[in-house]
């Protein structure tokens, strides 16, 4: 979708809800002068109700877990209690002449009393919850939406070549130098020495056993020279390419992706896209 038609397309939102606004604020303004309520509070009465149900739909755009949740339980909430209020109102031609006696929106005293505390509460809901939908959008961090975990893990499965990190990292070993023996000439020991053990010499080893231990390759402890890393062959573009057709010869077109190319013929990802858009070109062709 373009820009223009998102544009014409919010335009036309807002005009709906403003619409919308504007028959519920009528009905919402008579409720609050039944309940008590002064010229000035009635007015502003439909913008604690339906202003709530605005604050949390955009609540719930930003908000992701249990702090969406929470914001479309609110949303319904005040959505239901508008509702209700706009029925009754419709319900009582007596509020739209305002001559309905204060406090009395149902002639059933218990239908009556849950209006009126419906009523009346909604406005302390206001100051509850937007409060706490504010500052829950205040505090949320945008690293927990899931897009973000995608990108993290698309960046860790890309290969070492293509992010441009070195292999090995350099060793440092640090060999601090081994002290000598001070030797003291002019202290002799009073005490007489306990004559140590005869120590038997190890047994020689096999040259055999000698020469396999040399043979065995040994660990580098630090970063290898450049001289004795193995150098991989360049291959030009017609050998990649002539190595694609042949692993992919009898392969779909449906799996016939970059991705597989790229695994097969080890290479990177932009050049297995070319050698892609160039196989599906022969066959089509």
């Amino acid at each position: 979708m373009n820009r223009t038609p998102k544009t014409l397309l919010v335009i036309a939102l807002v005009v709906v809800v403003g619409m919308a606004f504007r028959v519920s604020w009528n009905a919402l303004r008579d409720v609050a002068r039944a309940i008590g309520a002064d010229h000035t509070a009635a007015t502003l009465y439909p913008f604690v109700v339906d202003g709530l149900m605005a604050l949390a739909l955009v609540a719930t755009l930003v908000l992701t877990a249990d702090a969406r949740r929470f914001a479309l339980r609110v949303l319904g909430t005040y959505t239901g209690a508008s509702l209700v209020l706009n029925y009754v109102h419709g319900l009582v031609p007596a509020l739209h002449g305002a001559s309905v006696d204060w406090g009395r929106l149902a002639d059933w005293n218990p239908a009556n009393w849950a209006l009126v505390l419906l009523a009346t509460s909604l406005p302390v809901g206001s100051i509850y919850f937007g409060s706490d939908l504010v500052a829950k959008v205040l505090h949320h961090q945008p690293t927990d939406h899931p897009n973000a975990k995608k990108t993290t893990e698309i960046g860790s499965n890309r290969s070492v070549a293509e992010q441009g990190e070195p292999a090995l990292a350099p060793v440092v070993v640090n060999r601090a130098p081994i002290p000598r023996p001070v030797q003291v000439g002019f202290l002799k020991p009073t005490l007489p020495l306990k004559p140590l053990p005869a120590i038997e010499p190890a047994p020689a080893r096999p040259a055999s056993t000698v020469a396999a231990d040399s043979a065995r390759p040994r660990r580098a402890t630090g970063r290898v020279p450049e001289v004795a890393r193995s150098v991989r062959p360049k291959r030009t573009p017609a050998e990649l390419l002539q190595e694609a057709r042949a692993a992919s010869a009898d392969w779909p077109d449906t799996q016939l992706t970059a991705d597989r190319i790229r695994k097969t013929v080890h290479t990177s990802a932009e050049k297995a896209r070319g050698l892609r858009d160039a196989l599906i070109a022969e066959r089509t062709a």
